[in-house]
């Protein structure tokens, strides 16, 4: 493998999380029931059937908003987020312990970018699983991913080179 090569890349977007998706089908259903009992006689009617429409279009197009990309390669992971977000870049020469758990006891999360709380740094889109990173000051990173394994096995792999 080069030394440029990259061990892992994994794109998490914002819609995603099927929690999420459930609860906005749930509240546009909702409205189009709402729609449907009212018999469509006056404004407030439409009013449930344009909130209906707006809560579709408004999923889909989350689907397609990336939240944060994470990469490991050189030794580091890198951690892009969106838009006004600063990149994160973790040495991993500098990282004492890598372990696989569970991102929360939530049933549902809300995603986060950089949210440094109580000693650890969260990074999280979607899903039920991450990885925890310790470094030598005692600093806690926990990354949600969908590939647990793949992203453990890479930045272990990393750390040996």
């Amino acid at each position: 493998m080069e030394e440029n090569q990259k061990a892992f890349i994994e794109k998490q977007y914002l819609g995603r999380d099927y929690g999420r998706i459930s609860i906005r089908m749930v509240l546009a259903v909702f409205c189009f029931g709402a729609y449907y009992l009212s018999g469509s006689q006056d404004q407030n009617a439409e009013l449930f059937l344009v909130v209906g429409f707006g809560i579709l279009i408004g999923s889909v197009v989350m689907m397609f908003i990336l939240h944060f990309k994470t990469t490991v390669y050189n030794k580091s992971i890198i951690l892009d987020g969106i838009w006004t977000t600063k990149m994160v870049k973790i040495d991993l020469n500098s990282i004492v312990k890598v372990e696989s758990v569970p991102y929360s006891s939530y049933i549902i999360n809300n995603p986060v970018y950089n949210l440094h709380q109580k000693g650890t740094i969260h990074f999280y889109a979607g899903g039920k699983d991450a990885v925890r990173l310790t470094d030598r000051d005692g600093l806690n990173y926990i990354i949600g991913t969908h590939r647990q394994t793949e992203l453990e096995l890479s930045i272990k792999g990393e750390m040996k080179k």
